[in-house]
């Protein structure tokens, strides 16, 4: 298989919101980057974002005037499937529909080179399955980053049942190069690790405030100014060892059964869904976004991230 050493064009097939941080990830530290989509309207609107994500990151100094237009230069938008005969490496974020990645796969794993590294960032969808249309599966795993990629460090590399070691061990060594913090995950369980531990502390989020326990503004504000802010830090089982173990089983020994276990959606987030909330994209969500407070509401996030990563990890290297 082509090793990450070996790898200078990149494809990144899919222009939506991951993709379009991707393109700019990739472009850093290679050659070379094809952001392919179906349409040219995607591509103008992963233009978009990949303009407002540059200002942000030279506006908070995390990259330069030059580098930030090096970068960009370095991008190629395409509609033509021609790119994937060039490439080093395939990272797909298309729609999180099976019959959609196995209509991309069956097709796309047979246009580039056999020795191609391939991966998918699906964040829950069997890698098992998506790889049931792919030539030579062993090449093939799960790469899963967190939104903002281009922010945040975390990479999910994701063993599905034909993946092979050497993918692994590639997928790792290329998170690396773009200074990511790769974790390997095995026997692809539903959501991974990450949404596994969102989603268990998202459901009990809402039945605190459907309980009546506290407001949505105040359980943000636990997690964070406590919980958020211990775990950037130390994880749980290091945060159990400095807490003790003898302390967490004993508040452990009534704590579990108070928890909620209720299968199923929380109400309130199923009846935002009905109600037509999205959230910042559609300026509709648990706060108000009208009036240009999305893009007031991304910025700040953005440069919370940013100040976050350079003081736990340091300043990016140029």
């Amino acid at each position: 298989m082509r090793k990450q050493s070996r790898i200078h064009t990149v494809v990144i097939a899919g222009p939506g919101i991951m993709g379009a941080s991707f393109a700019q990830i990739f472009a850093k530290w290679y050659d070379r980057v094809y952001l392919y989509g179906v349409s040219e309207s995607s591509l103008e609107k992963a233009d978009y974002l990949i303009s407002i994500n540059q200002k942000a990151q030279v506006e908070q100094g995390a990259l330069t005037q030059a580098e930030s237009q090096a970068l960009l230069e370095r991008i190629t938008m395409t509609t033509s499937k021609d790119c994937f005969a060039q490439a080093d490496f395939v990272l797909e974020a298309i729609p999180e529909k099976m019959d959609v990645k196995h209509t991309f796969w069956e097709e796309v794993s047979r246009l580039v080179g056999e020795d191609v590294v391939l991966a998918t960032n699906t964040s829950g969808m069997s890698v098992t399955e998506i790889a049931q249309a792919v030539c030579r599966p062993e090449r093939f795993a799960g790469m899963h980053w967190v939104n903002p990629p281009h922010l945040i460090p975390l990479v999910e590399v994701i063993a599905g049942e034909a993946s092979a070691d050497e993918t692994l061990d590639i997928l790792c060594d290329i998170a690396v190069s773009l200074e990511k913090k790769p974790v390997r995950v095995y026997k692809d369980p539903t959501g991974f690790i990450l949404n596994r531990l969102q989603y268990a502390v998202v459901r009990e989020a809402f039945h605190c405030v459907e309980m009546g326990y506290a407001s949505m503004e105040d359980v943000d504000n636990v997690v964070k100014y406590g919980l958020g802010l211990r775990y950037a830090c130390i994880g749980p089982f290091e945060t159990i060892d400095f807490g003790g173990i003898d302390i967490f089983n004993k508040v452990g020994s009534y704590m579990f059964d108070a928890l909620c276990n209720d299968g199923g959606l929380p109400r309130l987030l199923k009846e935002a869904y009905e109600e037509g909330k999205c959230g910042v994209k559609n300026c509709n969500g648990f706060y108000d976004y009208s009036d240009g407070k999305d893009q007031t509401a991304l910025a700040r996030r953005d440069a919370a991230f940013i100040a976050v990563c350079n003081a736990l990890y340091g300043k990016p290297k140029s």
